[in-house]
């Protein structure tokens, strides 16, 4: 492995979150930080409506330190308890508002909030762990709760928040194990903004569609470079591929994030004339391999750019705002990476290795888990963050990213890597999204077993599949089961969640049973 050079990104100062939104709303009061419907917040308004709901949570009693769960829809109300938090230096713990049952419990019993900011929408699933808290504000209850906060005044809280204090828990993904809680500083909160914007080169007069769940680091890491930068949200309430396009050029957007599986679905809807009338310059995110890059761009005509971050450190750890297609670019200049094998080895060119990460600016290594010692002590090598995810550099530097170490099945004696065999079965035209997982095999090994979503309207033979897969893809990696799937749990920045898979195969279509015969299997 050559060593890697650095994307350069301008260093952080010492300027918190609540010090910048101050300082916002007093040097570009009039300013629109972002819009909701027919609906416009300016910095001022903005700064105005998170001190009512800081001065409301003092006046319950909270204060710096204390745990705050928030479950909130995607609305501007969750960006002012955000900043709220962020003021008053409460440690905010993300809920995902989709989760029910034992994974939502694990959140309350493994982060061990002590008070809670929910949508009253939420109440029959959040109920049974309010009651045990110390304060909950609910939203969505005229007068009463989080709505109160209108009656409180707009100045600004006295408290002081340092730029290293801890004031979030971010879960991790949690795609193939129960999420983590990451601690989160004021300091690395800000440090992906400044990626965003060394990626996307945004500023004044820019508008980002702003979809993306609150609940999540990469949410509230554009709603903060939006505040670095001064660029402009459009905010809606979710995600949507149809409406995608129509929305883009209703709000007169010039940026747009892709995370997941997004670039697929957009491009799996129909083709139109209008797909190149927008004033998008450019699409940035994470996950877009070369093909689908190339695809994108030229039926879209966007600009690309990517980059690789994780939940552990910040929003963008690699940039690629110049690179190759499909590449996830080179370090930026606030950390140092390399690829390695299981002894903590650089690998050659060429070679997966595993990709560790060292902070070079202070203050933004990995600050561990809350209440995880072992995790935490598990994921680190030395000064070395171990990331658990795969990455192959050519011979000028760049990174490509080759999935996850844990998302790496063994069959027949053979590697495989389920990011790969993916990638290939989302081509084919009637399938939308997929997931391949690992399950028992007779020869102690594993079986492939394929989860398909289809397109809207289509219908495809698992036999018909495997037949088209099996001319795209060596005999090991065609999978072995094929069932179909409605829809796929997710983590809120789509990414399929595969603990949450059946590994069941009674009942489950199987190549074997057909007589068909793929290469040497």
């Amino acid at each position: 492995m050559t060593d890697l050079q650095h994307v350069d990104v301008p260093p952080l100062s010492n300027e918190t979150i609540a010090a910048l939104l101050v300082r916002r709303a007093r040097e570009q009061p009039d300013q629109v930080y972002c819009t909701f419907g027919e609906d416009a917040t300016t910095f001022a308004a903005l700064d105005a409506r998170v001190n009512q709901i800081a001065n409301l949570l003092t006046a319950k009693g909270l204060r710096k330190g204390d745990r705050v769960a928030v479950m909130l829809p995607g609305h501007p109300d969750h960006m002012f308890v955000i900043f709220a938090l962020a003021k008053l230096g409460l440690v905010r713990v993300p809920v995902n508002v989709h989760l029910i049952g034992a994974p939502l419990a694990h959140v309350f019993e493994q982060l061990q909030p002590q008070a809670l900011i929910a949508d009253v929408a939420y109440a029959s699933v959040v109920q049974v762990h309010a009651d045990v808290l110390t304060t909950v504000l609910w939203r969505g209850v005229a007068g009463q709760g989080l709505d109160a906060c209108v009656d409180q005044p707009a100045t600004a809280p006295d408290t002081v928040v340092m730029p290293d204090d801890i004031i979030g828990l971010t879960p991790s993904s949690g795609t193939t194990g129960l999420p983590k809680g990451v601690l989160k500083s004021d300091r690395h909160l800000r440090a992906g903004p400044q990626a965003i914007l060394r990626l996307t080169g945004a500023g004044p007069g820019d508008v980002f569609l702003f979809w993306e769940a609150l609940h999540h680091g990469a949410g509230v890491a554009v709603a903060i470079a939006a505040l670095v930068g001064g660029f402009r949200l459009a905010m809606v309430e979710r995600f949507s591929a149809s409406r995608f396009w129509d929305d883009v050029r209703r709000l007169d957007v010039t940026h747009i994030h892709y995370l997941g599986s997004v670039l697929p679905m957009l491009l799996k809807q129909p083709p139109k004339e209008s797909d190149r009338e927008h004033r998008v310059r450019i699409a940035w995110g994470g996950g877009c391999p070369a093909d689908t890059w190339h695809a994108f761009s030229e039926r879209f005509g966007v600009a690309m750019r990517e980059g690789y971050g994780l939940s552990e450190l910040i929003t963008f750890v690699t940039l690629n705002p110049d690179g190759p297609a499909g590449s996830i670019g080179k370090p930026i200049s606030y950390f140092d990476v390399r690829l390695t094998n299981d002894a903590g080895e650089a690998v050659p060119v060429g070679d997966a290795g595993e990709i560790t990460i060292r902070a070079t600016a202070p203050g933004l290594g990995f600050l561990g888990y809350y209440n995880q010692a072992d995790a935490e002590a598990s994921s680190r090598r030395g000064e070395w963050f171990c990331t658990g995810d795969l990455a192959t550099q050519d011979g000028d530097g760049f990174l490509f990213y080759a999935g996850r170490k844990k998302d790496m099945l063994r069959r027949r004696g053979i590697n495989i890597s389920a990011w790969e065999v993916e990638r290939i079965m989302s081509e084919h035209d009637a399938v939308e999204e997929t997931a391949l997982i690992g399950v028992p095999s007779d020869l102690g090994e594993d079986e492939l077993k394929l989860f398909v979503r289809l397109r809207e309207g289509r219908r495809l033979e698992p036999l018909d599949l495997i037949k088209w897969s099996a001319e795209r893809l060596p005999y090991f990696q065609v999978p072995r089961y094929v069932t179909f799937i409605a829809e796929f749990p997710k983590t809120p920045t789509q990414r399929i969640q595969k603990k949450e898979l059946s590994r069941e195969v009674r009942g489950v279509w199987d190549v074997e049973t057909t007589g068909y015969r793929i290469g040497k299997s």
